[in-house]
């Protein structure tokens, strides 16, 4: 039986997600809503077809199509139209992936909802929507990249009608509070001096390529076929050194032994974990073999089902991941995290601290972040975190 905080935490969710809707339908049904993890947008792309499909209710020709990033999305978004009530709009409703649905020409649809829209931006996906024809679009997404060039592209698609972050989220109630613990770690001394090897060579590549504009040139020069062979060789070199490091302090041998007192000393907790490569992953599910499972892009769809539903029922309270989780997954019985790899971009940080607030009453997630003290992952980190609250640093 629901309580009475849940019906007031489900009222205030519902508000919020029809004020998105609303602000969508007074920009004539075009538009995108940015809200935090777990704010429900799932349930607010849904609404939006029912309503725009039965605007056409003596139409026996409806469309509606939904796209989104991965195959278990399609699973999911399905399920949630029998949850919410609405499953007769399904046989209207075609649900396509970005890697698809970019092919297609000529087509017409009454609606179109894209979820995860930060991930269908490219230049090839977009060609979706010059191809093909819709009279409505919601695209949702719960924080774009960085990079100012993605917030001119979705203006250009469908323009910003709500926003809502993930703190707001919080603060509303309508997704469970967290606390983030960064905890610094050193590499051995083998992977000290094997670091500092890379980091001399990535210094002198990148000083070699420009101090202040590395990355651009290198991907430049990458691209120009009239680039001589000494500045190709510079640019792989350049590449090559931050793949290097980065596999360094991904595989830090001193995660593996945090992870495992974090686990011992939090054995009543149901743990989301996150790694920076999937042979890591592995390795850190392996340390604590047989409590935890495994779901990254390695395992078949078999396994990963199996993997996931193991951690839901609780036979298995570890589930460790690498990016396959980061978009989309609703696990609301987890209720902690463990952040293992690192990224140079803040939106990978916010996705997997969602994963952990979803809401559960009474619930707190706690995510502890292991990263290599002096690294590019100390870097990462303050500038991953800047737009979060509730940082302590161990």
């Amino acid at each position: 039986m629901e309580s009475v905080k849940m019906k007031k935490i489900n009222a205030i969710r519902d508000k919020q997600q029809r004020l998105a809707l609303n602000s969508w339908a007074q920009s004539d049904f075009i538009g995108s809503v940015i809200a935090g993890t777990g704010f429900g947008k799932s349930r607010v792309g849904i609404l939006a077809i029912d309503y725009i499909l039965k605007q056409k209710s003596r139409s026996n020709k409806k469309s509606a199509l939904i796209l989104v990033p991965t195959v278990q999305l399609q699973d999911q978004f399905r399920e949630e139209f029998t949850k919410w009530g609405v499953e007769d709009c399904l046989e209207h409703v075609e649900i396509l992936c970005y890697q698809s649905a970019y092919k297609l020409k000529g087509h017409h649809y009454d609606i179109v909802v894209c979820d995860e829209i930060h991930l269908g931006l490219s230049p090839k996906y977009r060609e979706f929507f010059v191809n093909n024809v819709y009279d409505s679009l919601l695209c949702m997404t719960a924080t774009l990249p960085e990079e100012p060039e993605y917030k001119v592209k979705l203006h250009m698609i469908a323009p910003t009608v709500y926003h809502i972050t993930l703190d707001q989220c919080v603060d509303l109630g309508i997704v469970a509070p967290y606390k983030i613990y960064c905890k610094p770690l050193t590499l051995t001394p083998t992977e000290a001096s094997d670091y500092k090897s890379v980091n001399n060579k990535f210094v002198y590549y990148k000083y070699k390529l420009g101090q202040f504009d590395a990355f651009n040139e290198a991907q430049r020069i990458m691209g120009d076929k009239n680039a001589s062979g000494e500045e190709k060789a510079s640019a792989a070199q350049f590449y090559r050194c931050i793949r290097e490091r980065k596999k360094i302090v991904d595989f830090a041998e001193n995660k593996i032994t945090e992870f495992k007192k974090l686990v011992v000393n939090n054995s009543d907790k149901k743990i989301l974990v996150f790694s920076g490569a999937n042979d890591f992953t592995d390795r850190l599910a392996k340390s604590v073999d047989p409590l935890a499972v495994v779901y990254h892009s390695k395992k078949t769809k078999k396994q990963k089902t199996s993997a996931l539903e193991a951690f839901k029922d609780g036979s298995k309270n570890i589930l460790c991941s690498t990016k396959a989780l980061n978009q989309g997954f609703d696990v609301p019985n987890a209720n902690m995290g463990i952040i293992c790899g690192l990224t140079s971009k803040s939106l990978s940080m916010i996705q997997r601290v969602g994963r952990l607030i979803r809401f559960q009453e009474g619930k707190v997630g706690d995510i502890y972040i292991l990263y290599v003290k002096d690294s590019q992952e100390e870097k990462w980190l303050k500038s991953a975190v800047k737009d979060l609250n509730n940082i302590n640093w161990l």
